[in-house]
């Protein structure tokens, strides 16, 4: 039986962006606007980067968020049953937002109909965290740790603690902060949709 490849790194990503143009890491930087010592230490994956600045990566660059994920293969992806994959938070993929820390699971399949995301959530209240988020598709959330207060737009707000978990509509306007006396609460969510593009939706959330 053939050895599943190690998905790609987000160094890895970036170094083949940089060789399909013909860049040496100056001109990389001065396409990205991303120092070149940042980048050299991205290559080496010794250091990772911010959403904030894979949001610039990508505008700059003219590329999707998710596609620094993991590299599209330029041959169709084919069409089959069996997939798996490990999650481990090492090979997870974090993006650091002013209300949560995600760290997106399973990064190395594309085209999922899940999205499976471990998420540490700091918001401790309605108004610290803004207004209610809305994307397409359906959503469970199980607290692993502390405790959450559930928002949204048609229910009371109700609490859950760790070992409890809520399923909803995520075209309703929702948040989950952490409940009163928990500084932080970390749970697993899973995010899912009928149609394509939920990781770009979800990524368009974190700006």
């Amino acid at each position: 039986m053939a050895t599943r490849e190690k998905p790609p790194t987000l160094g890895q990503v970036m170094r083949g962006i940089r060789s399909r143009n013909g860049w040496t890491l100056k001109e990389m930087s001065e396409q990205s606007g991303i120092p070149v010592s940042t980048l050299s230490k991205v290559e080496h994956d010794r250091l990772t980067l911010s959403y904030d600045k894979l949001q610039q990566v990508s505008q700059r660059l003219n590329i999707r968020m998710s596609d620094l994920f993991a590299e599209q293969s330029d041959e169709a992806i084919p069409q089959v049953t069996g997939r798996r994959s490990l999650a481990t938070l090492d090979k997870a993929v974090r993006v650091t937002t002013d209300n949560y820390d995600y760290f997106y699971l399973c990064t190395d399949l594309r085209q999922k109909r899940m999205i499976p995301i471990i998420t540490r959530i700091r918001a401790r209240s309605a108004s610290e965290f803004g207004e209610l988020v809305h994307h397409p598709g359906e959503e469970f959330i199980y607290v692993i740790e502390g405790a959450i207060e559930v928002h949204s737009e048609f229910y009371d707000t109700v609490v859950l603690h760790a070992g409890e978990g809520i399923y909803l509509d995520s075209n309703m306007g929702h948040a989950y902060v952490a409940a009163d006396g928990c500084d932080e609460a970390v749970v697993l969510g899973m995010c899912s949709s009928a149609g394509e593009g939920l990781m770009d939706s979800l990524m368009d959330l974190h700006g």
